[in-house]
């Protein structure tokens, strides 16, 4: 019985400690994300480059998509199920806003500035890849951060993509090379989305199949 007991207990503080370095490692790239939505827009904004300031207003979004996190962390299954969820939705509202920039810039567009294209995705690039590490971990632990780690590894796609423009745009002197990385990186965008929604959706069903009093 005492074995048991210390068992449980054990497994409770385990448990509790690994939520504390989920919460500690969310602020961290929050912050990062942040100061970075900051950076790269006002550098997507001189640079005329729409690919860039999609990256950035992605980062806006994750941002925000860790703040969720952090809220539903310590709330049980059917918080962080809802929480993924939400974060689907704003994955698939940013693939989407990238999609009718990428019309605009087609009827109106102007060359954007390679070398500060490639200075600020560079930028973004080494913050990205500071998240992913530290995410990395927890990358299955649960929905929640399963969702964070995908927004993660979508921002390091794009911002490879940003830099692939930068350099076509600075060999073509075209404005084509900024719209087809947006579009690449809509798409990307569109399938993570379809891919967190897929995940989460059925946790959040499933967790009102399950009595209230019972959940995690």
């Amino acid at each position: 019985m005492a074995h048991d007991c210390c068992s449980k207990k054990s497994d409770t503080l385990a448990e509790l400690a690994a939520k504390k370095d989920q919460r500690r490692v969310l602020i961290v790239v929050m912050l990062i994300n942040l100061a970075m939505f900051v950076a790269e827009f006002g550098g997507g904004v001189v640079a005329r480059s729409s690919a860039l300031m999609a990256d950035s207003v992605d980062m806006l979004g994750d941002a925000f998509v860790y703040a969720l996190s952090l809220y539903a962390l310590h709330r049980g299954a059917r918080w962080e199920a809802g929480a993924a969820m939400v974060k689907g939705g704003i994955i698939l509202v940013f693939g989407l806003a990238i999609i009718a920039e990428i019309a605009d810039k087609i009827v109106n567009g102007v060359p954007p500035s390679s070398t500060l294209m490639l200075a600020f995705g560079s930028m973004a690039l080494v913050a990205n890849l500071i998240c992913l590490s530290l995410l990395w971990r927890f990358r299955r632990t649960n929905v929640n951060m399963s969702s964070t780690f995908e927004c993660s590894r979508n921002d390091v796609a794009s911002n490879i993509g940003v830099l692939m423009a930068a350099g076509l745009v600075a060999v073509t002197g075209s404005v084509w090379p900024d719209i087809v990385v947006g579009g690449v990186i809509a798409l990307v965008f569109l399938r993570s989305a379809w891919k967190v929604l897929a995940e989460a959706i059925p946790a959040w069903r499933q967790t009102h199949l399950i009595p209230s009093g019972t959940l995690p």
